[in-house]
């Protein structure tokens, strides 16, 4: 079939896709913390970092990116000093617990474009950052998912203002599944867990590259 069987596996893919139960812990970012702080529940935490993330301007990651720049100096995490994820979700008070149905729960340390979406997942997303970026898509009408996921190929939208939506800028995450079955795409390798945390490193891996022209 060539190029088109990627069209013909996502179409068949999307029919078939049914939403789950499942509870996500994130690591508060410690620049929202007064707006998290401020937060009667757990609702008007989400909703007060969504409502942040939304007034931000987005820098896009680019050869000498000023942020990464910024976050690449002396000083930076080294792998001594990386805490245990498992540790840390007990020993940090700020994590943040979203619960409920999910059709996608998916996260990107990069911005991830491509042809098929100029901006990638994440336009703002960075590559020496120390975040990663949570994407949480609740249960909703399948035409309004697919509404959804069109906007990412479209250059300058903004597909994660949609309510059913969430974007988390985080340093980790933990997923726990309500059932016993739960399988994750890792950049395209097929990993079966029903629990699984997830942390971004900086400063583990030298990168020799002058980072994308845009």
């Amino acid at each position: 079939m060539g190029p088109a069987r990627y069209d013909f596996s996502g179409t068949m893919v999307f029919l078939k896709h049914r939403s789950y139960d499942a509870k996500v812990a994130f690591l508060e970012n410690e620049n929202s913390h007064s707006l998290a702080a401020s937060a009667e529940n757990v609702a008007d935490e989400v909703q007060s970092l969504q409502s942040r993330r939304k007034r931000s301007r987005k820098t896009i990651c680019q050869a000498n990116c000023s942020v990464c720049k910024e976050t690449s100096t002396p000083g930076q995490d080294s792998e001594d000093e990386i805490p245990n994820s498992s540790q840390m979700i007990h020993d940090n008070p700020k994590w943040i617990w979203s619960e409920g149905r999910f059709l996608s729960v998916g996260a990107a340390v990069i911005s991830c474009r491509n042809e098929r979406a100029p901006d990638g997942l994440v336009a703002e997303a960075h590559l020496s950052d120390g975040f990663l970026h949570l994407l949480l898509i609740r249960d909703c009408p399948l035409p309004l998912y697919l509404w959804h996921l069109t906007q990412f190929t479209k250059k300058g939208s903004d597909p994660l203002t949609f309510k059913f939506v969430e974007h988390h800028k985080t340093r980790a995450f933990t997923f726990i599944s309500s059932h016993d079955e739960s399988i994750w795409n890792l950049d395209g390798e097929l990993f079966q867990a029903c629990e699984v945390s997830v942390q971004a490193c900086r400063g583990l891996v030298n990168l020799f590259a002058s980072g994308p022209e845009v």
